[in-house]
């Protein structure tokens, strides 16, 4: 049985499933579906529109699924949905998609820190960290494993490839492959996010390989479309299955790119730690 504090607000037709806990002041707008074992802190308004999985923690007076700031968005009906097993810290504003129809996607058990945004029609995957403060502009995408540290902002439409990791402080207007660390203003690649890639089990091969790629597309002083044609090249002397498809992954990422992706540091990370330093 659901747990619901007396000074929470239902609207109309609101589903609720098994064992959720609703605090003080939440706002349930119309039509809102829950399902089992949510916690819902504090002052935390859930617009209409939203439906959310299953062990979700949502914290104090966040907003969930309220209007798009587009305006474009003439209060047609959209949506957001949300998975499984995240936590969405303090005052976190979530918008709800801003074309008729279209949603805004939250995956599973990624962690938003306190007072991040996602803006209309975005996708976050699964296993996503938001440090606080991080903002997504309209149509971003999140790959599975990403790292944004705090106060980091992105171009509309910018996506952000798996298990890169960007640094705070930092602003990106065009796509981020995965698997590479990157910082400044605009973000560049300094290298390979070595221990993200090791946490989520990247066999020693398979991270040098990646590296391999990095300095090929990042370090060679080749085109992209240069770059990319050695990388596959190199790719049919791949034995490795889980080495090849990370690369097949990297590869097509960057072919499909529709911003084109962000340019590298002049020097790797790994020749200077202070790659964002200004020359003297």
């Amino acid at each position: 049985m659901s747990e619901i504090h007396p000074t929470a607000i239902l609207g109309k037709s609101v589903q609720i499933g098994k064992n959720c806990v609703l605090g003080p002041h939440v706002v349930l707008e119309d039509g809102v579906k829950m399902g089992s074992d949510n916690k819902i802190l504090t002052g935390t308004q859930i617009c209409s529109g939203t439906e959310i999985g299953d062990h979700n923690e949502i914290h104090m007076y966040s907003v969930i699924g309220h209007a798009p700031q587009d305006l474009a968005y003439k209060g047609e009906a959209t949506f957001t949905k949300i998975g499984n097993g995240n936590v969405i810290r303090e005052f976190v504003t979530i918008h709800r998609g801003t074309k008729p129809g279209t949603s805004t996607v939250i995956g599973n058990s990624n962690y938003l820190m306190a007072y991040c945004h996602v803006a209309h029609n975005c996708e976050i995957q699964n296993h996503v960290l938001m440090v606080n403060q991080a903002s997504l502009t309209g149509h971003c995408v999140v790959e599975d494993g990403a790292f944004l540290s705090g106060m980091t902002g992105f171009h509309q439409f910018t996506r952000i490839g798996r298990f890169a990791m960007v640094s705070a402080l930092s602003a990106a207007n065009k796509d981020i492959p995965p698997y590479v660390t990157c910082g400044g203003r605009p973000a560049v690649a300094l290298g390979i996010n070595t221990v993200g890639l090791r946490r989520a089990g990247f066999s020693s091969a398979s991270r040098a390989e990646i590296k391999q790629a990095f300095k090929t597309l990042y370090r060679s002083g080749l085109n992209v479309t240069q770059a990319l044609e050695i990388m596959e090249k190199n790719l049919s002397g791949e034995k490795d299955s889980a080495t090849r498809e990370h690369l097949c992954y990297l590869i097509d990422f960057i072919r499909r790119s529709k911003r084109g992706i962000i340019d590298g540091a002049q020097e790797s990370f790994e020749d200077s730690r202070d790659t964002l330093r200004p020359k003297k």
